[in-house]
């Protein structure tokens, strides 16, 4: 059977030494100009601030949604999704940046159980509006040695499990190249 189509960004379903799933709070940055879809790869920027992230690049962790302080009501807002040049002082990110979690994503080619322990980047950068999800996924083409996930396996989703058809959905660590956390160095 097909795989459904339907990319959600990265979402965690486990960590790997058995612990709690836990986001830290980060900032956005007031007007920021890019949204940010819950799901959606984030990195930290040297004013210590989230922004989107590249492919094949340094990233912090996945965006959990934010809140702020509405401009026009005035009123505590809490969001899946943070709309691009919001103009409030204290806009507060959630982020899912423990390099223990293992996320779930869809590739947006064929995907399958060889290409474990292989290394991938992501894929797109947009979402939706009206769900506030990501729509994010796993490159599939630009399977190497390193990359920003490491696979680990195959979903267990019997809608999206299936091997020989696009839009698997797989089992994805960060990378010990790429995640922030993990690197050497620390970044101003």
């Amino acid at each position: 059977m097909a795989n459904q189509d339907a990319a959600f960004g990265f979402r965690p379903v486990k960590h790997l030494s058995g612990g709690q799933i836990r986001n830290n709070s980060y900032r956005i940055t007031t007007n920021y100009d890019t949204a940010l879809y819950q799901g959606q790869m984030v990195t930290r920027v040297t004013a210590g601030t989230i922004e989107t992230v590249a492919a094949n690049a340094i990233f912090l962790g996945i965006f959990n949604g934010c809140q702020y302080t509405d401009p026009t009501t005035g009123k505590p807002t809490w969001a899946k999704y943070y709309p691009a040049d919001t103009n409030a002082s204290d806009i507060e990110a959630y982020i899912f940046d423990d390099p223990q979690i293992v996320f779930e994503g869809q590739h947006d080619g064929t995907g399958t159980e060889a290409m474990n322990f292989g290394g991938f980047d992501l894929a797109g950068v947009s979402g939706s509006t009206k769900t506030g999800r990501s729509t994010q996924e796993i490159g599939t083409s630009t399977l190497a040695t390193t990359g920003q996930w490491k696979q680990i396996g195959i979903s267990k989703d019997p809608t999206n499990s299936d091997t020989s058809t696009a839009n698997v959905n797989a089992y994805v660590v960060p990378s010990q190249d790429l995640h922030f956390f993990l690197q050497s160095a620390t970044l101003a």
